[in-house]
């Protein structure tokens, strides 16, 4: 089963879609990469629903991805005596460590990290998804004075974001540690840690997960931005999260982050999700604005290797269209030549030997309109880099590893097939042929191009170009 667009759709599981007849609706509308939400839902129904993805992938014979996303450190306010206060601005407003309900004066903070000195004067705080601003005047050890700047309702438990200081936060709650262990036992793809600031924090992640999944790093934290090339260099992946992102950085400032980001993870060959809002307003609304049409395709032009559909197919009332709506928009942006000579723009490489087989298969396949790329890879390496090349032929990759095929199933243009290994070039030539028919990538009388590293199951090895008919 393949699909006839290179840009993939991620879609969030929730209580719209998480029955196996809902599932199987989403897969087939053109669902790449199921994501687990673990800010909402249960173990137990997480494990129901993972078992009928994998149903769904033997059903269907295509490596299917799932992707575990951790909640992070997520910070809030404590509760009011009343529930809800008036804040106005030019008033004086605290945030404390008394473990009492609050006033229109005061609240509890339960975060010790914000008391260790990282907040100075003149930092701003923003509550409730940046809808409250305020303004540091002074901090201690065991309280935050600030002036309110914007004013509104705050209520119980509303969320704080800090996008001017770094805070000391461990990158893991013990939640996430939980879900994270539940997730690996399951044997899900992809983990994505939220609320990265620093290369540090996917460090000890990587500790913890090892090779037992691809580790994706959350671009929320304007932070972040600070040390993007490390931390896209510690991770597998990267998601642009637009939604804290667009809470601490100004509105107008967000379209050049997630094409900074989009970029950085290109030219580094990791593969990028760019998410939130994207068809925000079909969550009620069964099509969706002209300006998120744009967005999509934006992204997709971009050269993003996948869009993600969040609160849209998790608790809207069309998850199906949305899917549907968002594969058409993909295929209409790439069935546009200029598309791929603008990705191809944004890769600018220090050429290696396994780089330069890979920049001379989309440059073969290019000058002699060959249909179908084949990579054979066993960790992923070769066929992340021949995806990097953006290339308007199909990427097939023969892996042994099913592991390998599933992880890919979030890479731009890739169709992955689990393959048995080939142990010699007239093998691995013929294997390529009758995989690139079979999955009806390529017809008799067309040229193949095949890459592969010698000697075989190598990992990083890629040195051999060949070019064959079928």
């Amino acid at each position: 089963m393949k699909r006839s667009r290179k840009t993939k759709i991620v879609a969030t599981i929730g209580p719209a879609s998480g029955s196996p007849e809902q599932l199987e609706t989403l897969f087939l509308a053109g669902v790449d990469v199921f994501r687990l939400n673990c800010s909402h839902g249960d173990h137990a129904v997480y494990r129901e629903q993972y078992g009928h993805i994998r149903a769904l992938e033997q059903r269907h014979g295509r490596p299917t991805t799932i992707l575990l996303d951790l909640q992070g450190p997520k910070l809030r306010v404590g509760r009011f005596a009343d529930g809800k206060v008036q804040l106005e601005a030019g008033q004086s407003f605290t945030l404390d460590r008394q473990d009492i309900p609050g006033t229109r004066d005061r609240v509890l903070l339960p975060h010790p990290e914000f008391f260790s000195g990282a907040l100075k004067p003149g930092d701003d705080l923003l509550l409730d998804d940046g809808r409250i601003r305020l303004r540091v005047e002074s901090s201690s050890e065991t309280a935050i004075a600030t002036r309110v700047i914007h004013g509104g309702q705050l209520s119980d438990r509303k969320g704080v974001n800090v996008p001017t200081a770094v805070l000391p936060l461990s990158p893991m709650t013990e939640k996430d540690h939980v879900d994270l262990e539940f997730g690996l036992s399951l044997g899900v793809d992809w983990v994505a840690l939220s609320f990265v600031q620093r290369p540090e924090d996917l460090h000890a992640l990587r500790k913890l997960i090892g090779d037992k999944a691809w580790l994706m790093a959350k671009i929320e934290k304007p932070a972040a931005l600070n040390s993007l090339s490390q931390i896209v260099a510690a991770a597998d992946g990267i998601m642009v999260a637009r939604g804290d992102l667009g809470v601490e950085l100004p509105a107008e400032k967000v379209p050049a982050a997630q094409r900074r980001i989009v970029r950085e993870a290109r030219q580094q060959g990791k593969p990028v999700i760019v998410a939130t809002q994207m068809l925000e307003s079909m969550v009620n609304a069964p099509v969706p604005t002209r300006a998120e049409a744009s967005d999509v395709a934006t992204a997709v032009v971009e050269g993003a290797d996948a869009v993600m559909l969040s609160a849209e197919t998790a608790t809207g009332s069309y998850p199906r269209e949305a899917v549907t709506i968002m594969d058409r928009i993909i295929k209409e942006t790439e069935s546009d030549h200029d598309t791929f000579e603008h990705t191809q723009l944004f890769c600018e490489r220090a050429i290696s030997v396994p780089d330069a087989i890979c920049l001379a298969l989309r440059q073969t396949s290019q000058a002699l309109n060959i249909p179908c790329a084949v990579t054979y890879t066993t960790s992923g390496a070769t066929c992340l880099r021949a995806a990097r090349e953006r290339m308007p032929s199909s990427l097939l990759a023969l892996t042994p590893s099913h592991t390998t095929a599933r992880r890919l199933g979030l890479v731009w243009g890739v169709h992955a097939v689990h393959s048995p290994d080939v142990t010699d070039i007239e093998e691995m030539v013929d294997t390529a042929v009758r995989s690139a028919v079979k999955e009806d990538l390529a017809q008799p009388g067309d040229l193949l191009s095949v890459v592969a590293g010698m000697p075989f199951g190598t990992p990083g090895m890629t040195n051999l170009l060949r070019l064959t008919k079928v």
